[in-house]
């Protein structure tokens, strides 16, 4: 008999828009599948072609110990992503680093990330803002950079990704207004919804990690293998293991 499929609350089955798809698709894959790249290019077009702020948008992960663009929408997001690799510093590096968000407002006015702020510019940008993205493991594998000419159009997404990741805050009633974008709401209902995907998993982690007094790598891989036995999904197999399982005793 066929096994069937466990869809928690929040998975992409709630979500709107291929952009938000993309991102829920992404917190749902394992982190080393080869799937994870092709989103992220997929993500990056989107973002390009839906967030009206965003003038260009780009994908920084960590290839052989190096910052390395993944994916971009254009050559002038990568000159700006080239100029903080070449300091080792600046806002995507950090994002990447930190796992938060990084947003420069005003490019003109930061002191910070000499490579970065002159680059950017050089060529025309005035605001920036790089978001740290995760995949199954729930730890952040890359940072989607956005950069944009009109610092106006892009504060108002800045605040909306900011209270995403806001610990502080509701995500499902976010006090920041609405944006009029509505490719900045499209972007930002897909990083709640990924969060809520990323709670499952966590949770089957943990309960992994109590039964089996595993660390969390091994949970993870735990997992994984019982997603790959039993031909579930990541998040099927975590939604299963948070139904069925309890800890023990």
């Amino acid at each position: 008999m066929a096994t069937p499929p466990y869809s928690p609350p929040g998975s992409r089955r709630e979500v709107r828009g291929s952009l938000a798809e993309a991102l829920v698709s992404l917190a749902e894959t394992p982190s080393d599948a080869s799937l994870t790249d092709e989103l992220l290019q997929r993500i990056v077009q989107l973002t390009a072609d839906l967030v009206a702020p965003a003038s260009y948008a780009s994908v920084t992960r960590t290839c052989d110990d190096a910052p390395t663009t993944v994916a971009m929408s254009s050559e002038i997001a990568l000159a700006v992503d080239l100029a903080q690799y070449a300091d080792q510093t600046g806002p995507c590096l950090d994002t990447l680093d930190a796992g938060v968000p990084i947003a420069v407002p005003d490019i003109a006015a930061t002191m910070a990330w000499a490579g970065f702020r002159e680059a950017a510019l050089n060529l025309g940008l005035r605001a920036s803002l790089s978001i740290p993205l995760f995949a199954g493991a729930g730890v952040s594998v890359a940072a989607l950079n956005l950069y944009g000419h009109d610092p106006d159009a892009m504060a108002p997404l800045i605040a909306r990704v900011s209270t995403v990741y806001d610990p502080e805050r509701t995500h499902a009633r976010a006090s920041d207004p609405p944006s009029s974008d509505p490719g900045t709401e499209e972007l930002v209902s897909g990083l709640v919804e990924a969060f809520a995907v990323r709670a499952v998993i966590q949770q089957a982690l943990g309960i992994i990690m109590h039964r089996r007094r595993s660390t969390a790598e091994e949970a993870y891989l735990i997992l994984r293998v019982k997603a790959a036995e039993t031909g579930r999904s990541l998040i099927e197999a975590a939604t299963f293991t948070g139904h069925h399982e309890k800890p023990a005793t």
